[in-house]
């Protein structure tokens, strides 16, 4: 259960927010920013631990099913895996195992994002054979000077 807050109440009654969050997460609501969770540590703790282990479950099942039942599984929940090309499916797969045990392991669940957000993009480009094309073709020349990060 998440009950929220105001981020004025915590200011003016930490004790009341801090015996809510003995209750639950609280969700920390901000004008000006984003609402911050605020999570007793030994419930982050046995989630962190939750994870973990269920991303080891989830590797441990992956490598008992064939290529095509791992497949078959990630396609239902990823649909867009199909226009994957067919060599690119198993490396989809072998990615998403990975970035999840990775993910559970730092508890920072952006890395399994990202990996779902590339692939997914990667999918996109394959529907449309003309860019499929021009992104995997040689690059031939110098294409000019690289500007630095900062965009000076």
């Amino acid at each position: 259960m998440t009950t929220e807050v105001q981020w004025s109440e915590l200011q003016r009654d930490p004790k009341s927010v801090a015996a809510l969050a003995d209750q639950g997460d609280v969700r920390v609501r901000r004008r000006d920013g984003v609402p911050l969770l605020l999570v007793r540590e030994d419930r982050a703790s046995a989630s962190a631990e939750g994870a973990v282990t269920a991303a080891r479950a989830l590797r441990n099942a992956f490598v008992h099913l064939s290529a095509e039942g791992a497949l078959e599984s990630l396609s239902e929940e990823f649909p867009w895996v199909d226009l994957l090309p067919d060599g690119d499916k198993p490396r989809f797969a072998m990615d998403f195992v990975r970035a999840v045990q990775v993910s559970a392991e730092l508890g920072q669940w952006e890395v399994l994002s990202q990996v779902l957000v590339e692939w997914k993009a990667t999918a996109a480009i394959h529907t449309d054979p003309a860019l499929a094309a021009e992104l995997s073709r040689p690059i031939d020349g110098d294409m000019g000077p690289v500007p630095a990060p900062d965009g000076s």
